[in-house]
């Protein structure tokens, strides 16, 4: 059995952690409910219980959770959401040498996050890594929450990944990155955002961007308040609204890993899904997409079919993009609960013939299958897709980049901070650039025709 690690960066990475931990907690509770350390536990969890294999935690969570610890590594540079979790009911999982905080924070500056904090904190943020990992009787992936809007999120979230890159080559970096609305009201975003950006499409083997304006849209489409903003009215308690958000991204990974934790017929490692869905270093964004969606009012499950097709709406991405715009150069579709392989291709043959994919990978799907449901639901779908229309998501970035830098508007408060250059700002909108120009590539691609050998 594999195991993973979550390294949570900044305000947001560390509330989508909470609300991971204690649905992981509560999955593999449901069910196991025998109460004892297993394999599947032990993906994310340590027994650190050396006189008994009993884990109440499992049977009883999160309220008795002495015995386990987690695999994670919490970063933040204020330390009142940290403060919080450790005092929440999840809080007992985490060491204190997991934790690495300050009380200042970054200022929205993607600058001060990755050259002060992540020169100051490097080698503490590599240790605690390290020990994580020597932990593992078989580490595979290490998952990187974070926000991109914000200083920590984008500059130490990014700062950190480029340090599990060179000092952990070989495990799987899988980034979760939470683009910022339009209207967000932090206004250095774009930069930020873009200077991240070329950090994550260099030393990410698989990016599955998750935009907060979709999150709030699926929130509202479903009776939830829309929160992305404080200025919006909300119909519930703000932080049950982002709960709510938040628990959508766990899904994903929760998701991604049901392979590695459960039985199914067709179980997917991690590795598969990134032999499989990126073809190439820069092609390594994901739109992830997840069905069905349920609330409180929306309890009844959709057909089987019916949810297949939902995965390709935008109403469920995470990440909101017209996929029939773009061509896809692979995609996944991560089916957990009681269905059979026939019900799974059928539906891949008949998504077959409505979506396009790319002259040299017309058959690039790549379909798993785990026999065990998300809690209280009959089966469930995360679709993870490869498509150039992720470009038009970047092209308003780099339109909004624009606004600010063509004037260097607020610049001067990154050129300030030591190891900060104008050439690294102009180095990451190049990149954001060439990620845009080679999707256009691979959207406008045409098959070669070579001449055949003539047969003597």
């Amino acid at each position: 059995m594999t195991q993973s690690i979550i390294v949570q960066v900044g305000q947001c990475g560390n509330q989508i952690g909470s609300q991971f931990w204690s649905s992981a907690l509560k999955e593999h509770a449901f069910h196991d409910d025998s109460g004892y350390f297993s394999e599947s536990v032990a993906s994310f969890f340590r027994n650190v219980d050396s006189k008994s294999r009993r884990n109440l935690a499992v049977s009883n969570p999160p309220t008795q959770i002495q015995s386990l610890k987690a695999r994670a590594v919490l970063i933040d540079m204020e330390e009142g959401v940290l403060n919080r979790l450790i005092q929440s009911d999840v809080g007992e999982l985490f060491n204190s040498t997991e934790l690495i905080k300050d009380v200042s924070g970054a200022g929205n500056n993607w600058a001060t996050g990755f050259h002060f904090y992540g020169s100051h904190y490097q080698e503490q943020i590599v240790d605690a890594i390290r020990k994580e990992c020597e932990l593992c009787d078989c580490l595979q992936s290490i998952f990187i929450l974070h926000s991109m809007g914000g200083g920590t999120g984008s500059g130490l979230g990014t700062r950190t990944l480029s340090l599990i890159a060179e000092n952990f080559p070989d495990v799987f970096r899988f980034v979760i990155p939470v683009y910022p609305s339009a209207d967000d009201d932090v206004i250095t975003s774009p930069y930020n955002t873009t200077l991240a950006m070329k950090q994550i499409s260099e030393h990410g083997n698989c990016v599955m961007p998750v935009e907060n304006q979709s999150l709030s849209a699926i929130c509202q489409q479903l009776g939830s308040a829309k929160v992305d903003n404080i200025k919006h009215t909300v119909t519930e308690t703000k932080e049950k609204a982002f709960n709510r958000m938040n628990s959508f991204v766990a899904k994903v990974i929760l998701d991604i890993t049901a392979s590695a934790r459960f039985d199914g017929s067709m179980n997917v490692d991690i590795n598969e899904i990134c032999m499989n869905l990126v073809p190439f270093p820069k092609a390594n964004y994901l739109v992830p997409a997840i069905a069905p969606l349920y609330s409180p009012k929306i309890s009844q499950p959709r057909h089987l079919d019916a949810m297949f097709t939902d995965v390709f709406s935008n109403h469920n991405q995470l990440c909101r993009v017209d996929l029939r715009k773009g061509t896809f150069l692979s995609c996944a579709l991560l089916v957990r609960g009681n269905l059979q392989v026939s019900d799974v291709r059928r539906n891949v043959d008949r998504l077959s013939d409505c979506t396009k994919f790319i002259y040299w990978n017309k058959d690039g799907w790549k379909t798993g299958l785990c026999s065990v449901p998300p809690i209280k639901q009959m089966y469930s779908i995360l679709s993870l897709a490869n498509n150039t229309s992720i470009k038009y998501t970047f092209e308003d970035l780099r339109s909004r980049f624009y606004k600010l830098f063509s004037r260097k508007a607020h610049l001067h408060h990154y050129l300030n901070v030591d190891g900060m250059d104008i050439d690294q700002v102009k180095c990451a909108h190049e990149s954001l650039n060439d990620q845009i120009a080679f999707y256009s590539e691979m959207e406008s691609a045409q098959p070669l025709h070579v001449a055949r050998p003539k047969i003597i």
